[in-house]
């Protein structure tokens, strides 16, 4: 604004309404007479205390002064010491004051709050004036308090520079000419500019909140299925399942059933655990990991995987027997079922007060079975555990932008509706697999300069942990670990499989390889899905090609190619 070669205004095209027919005239002859060095604003609204003012046109002239102009339409006349106003839809009526009157206390209102805004007095000469635009005054006229000279009528309009000038310096307040540095920092106060950041994807928010409330709409799958006591929801990521799986629990624990609400995931139990603890009443008997829970009743950790699959769920079947009626479920819920071993089904079903007609439902998509323990028979829906339960589809995508979507849309099946905005563009940094985890690191490092909040990010690697995950692993801080993800202070260091039922806002995929190449486009399907607002997959195209087939080479071929800069 220090530049300016032509009057300045604010703002500079001022939306008229249809009653302010009078305002724009005179504001479209003040612009094209006034001096280009001077600045214009329009309405200008002032809080005095608990008083309110309106300045309907403010005069900024540098090396002169200020002006407050209240402008009156129509014929203006007053009639014993009383000011009429005529014209319009309005007719004739009373003005609760004279115009130079209201002016003048709009002037005083605007040099108390400009002074306590700036710390500085405003010394500046400072007129208050009214424009007449259809009304003739008489330049002999005169009244008690309205000097002609702080009056613009129709005549004056012709040329109203001069008439300005000479009333500041003449009839206005105030010692000293408007100093042009003064006169910058009120103009910055009277734009009241609100500058987006520079980069304006940094702040989701807005369009989170909206995935968000898509989400809440789900409610109505829960409603519709109410009188069925045992569902299985399949959705790919993204549907909402995970909230619907809490709104479910919650449901069900206001009606006073006892409810079992479980996962595999240990991030995703301490989600669960963190919503379910802001629950106010009625809350789930236990909420957790299914192994949590079987050690609650009582069960050492034993050694190896086969203990964990076969034994811990024998011996849960063991302790069911024996659980008072009081102390068993009425209803178990299951986020990310997928995950869950057969034998897992089968000993939780023995928790239930009615083994054959208690309530179960299961929240999965069969696509993201990364773990392949169990041969697929949880995901046998002909002869697996979930065989017995209703199938609800849950086909849209909420979560995520849609760009975000398309990028793992050929992994969540035929029926998968991406339902987000467009969102950013995905990025794409192409690197061998060996630097893979550098140049992740690099990423960070370049969005947090970019303006992306700490808290917003999460690295995600296919194979290697990082080195700060490799710490916690090492010392067997897990719950250290996920307690300061859940804690939203930082940025977050996790491999594919345990981010399972867990978003942020940016997720930068590290593809570092693979353990086992056939698992990989489970572990893409993950990775790529976890992202809400900004997704960056880093690494090679042909690993990305191999692992995830030629569909998803062909969407990140379009992604935004990008190098991260690291000051």
């Amino acid at each position: 604004m220090n530049e300016r070669n032509h009057l300045y205004c604010i703002p500079q095209e001022p939306e008229f309404s249809e009653s302010q027919w009078a305002e724009r005239a005179v504001w479209e002859v003040l612009r094209s007479s006034l001096p280009d060095d001077v600045v214009l604003a329009h309405s200008v609204h002032i809080r005095d205390g608990n008083a309110e003012h309106e300045i309907d046109i403010l005069v900024l002239w540098p090396g002169v002064g200020l002006a407050a102009i209240e402008v009156k339409g129509g014929l203006v006349t007053v009639e014993n010491g009383q000011w009429y106003q005529s014209g319009g839809t309005s007719g004739r009526h009373r003005l609760k004051e004279g115009p130079l009157a209201q002016s003048q206390g709009s002037m005083h209102a605007f040099r108390n709050w400009i002074s306590d805004e700036l710390g500085t007095p405003l010394r500046s000469r400072f007129a208050y004036m009214a424009c007449l635009p259809y009304t003739s005054l008489p330049q002999g006229w005169v009244m008690s308090g309205c000097p002609r000279p702080l009056f613009l009528d129709q005549g004056d309009l012709k040329s109203p520079a001069d008439k300005i000038r000479r009333a500041i310096e003449t009839q206005g307040s105030g010692a000293t000419p408007l100093a042009p540095a003064y006169l910058e920092r009120i103009a910055r106060r009277l734009e009241g500019t609100l500058e987006a950041p520079l980069n304006p994807e940094t702040n989701p928010q807005e369009l989170e909140d909206r995935q968000d409330q898509l989400t809440v709409r789900q409610a109505v799958l829960l409603s519709a299925t109410r009188d069925i006591p045992r569902i299985r929801f399949t959705g790919g990521a993204g549907s909402g399942k995970t909230w619907l799986a809490l709104a479910k629990a919650r449901s069900l624990c206001r009606e006073g059933q006892r409810v079992g609400l479980f996962c595999y995931n240990k991030g995703l139990a301490q989600h669960l655990q963190n919503r379910v603890s802001s629950w106010r009443h009625a809350k789930p008997a236990f909420t957790g990991e299914f192994h949590d829970y079987v050690r609650s009743l009582g069960v050492p950790d034993g050694d190896g995987q086969a203990y964990f699959d076969e034994e811990v769920p024998q011996h849960l079947r063991d302790k069911a027997a024996e659980l008072p009626f009081e102390q068993k479920f009425d209803a178990i819920i299951i986020d990310e079922a997928q995950d869950f071993a057969p034998l897992w089904w089968e000993a939780l079903t023995a928790c239930l007060k009615d083994q054959s007609k208690g309530q179960i439902y299961a929240f999965m998509d069969d696509r993201q079975d990364v773990y392949r323990r169990w041969g697929g028979v949880t995901n046998d829906f002909i002869h697996g555990p979930a065989a017995d339960l209703v199938p609800i589809h849950i086909d849209e995508n909420l979560r995520n932008t849609r760009r975000i979507a398309e990028t793992f849309k050929s992994f969540a099946g035929e029926h998968f509706t991406p339902r987000g905005e467009a969102g950013l563009p995905v990025r794409r940094v192409e690197c061998s697999t060996e630097d893979a985890l550098e140049v992740a690191g690099d990423c960070i490092e370049a969005l947090l300069d970019e303006g992306w909040a700490n808290n917003q990010i999460a690295l995600l690697t296919t194979h290697h942990r990082h080195p700060i995950h490799l710490d916690y692993f090492e010392r067997k801080a897990t719950q250290e670990y996920w307690s300061n993800f859940h804690a939203d202070e930082s940025e977050f260091y996790g491999h594919v499989l345990g981010f399972k039922g867990l978003e942020r806002s940016v997720i930068i995929l590290c593809v570092d390889g693979f353990k086992e190449l056939d698992r990989a486009p489970e572990q893409l399907y993950v990775g790529l899905s976890r992202a809400r607002s900004l997704l960056v997959v880093v690494g090679d195209s042909a690993l990305l090609r191999e692992a995830g087939g030629p569909e998803l080479a062909r969407v990140l071929s379009s992604a935004q190619q990008w190098k991260p800069m690291v000051p």
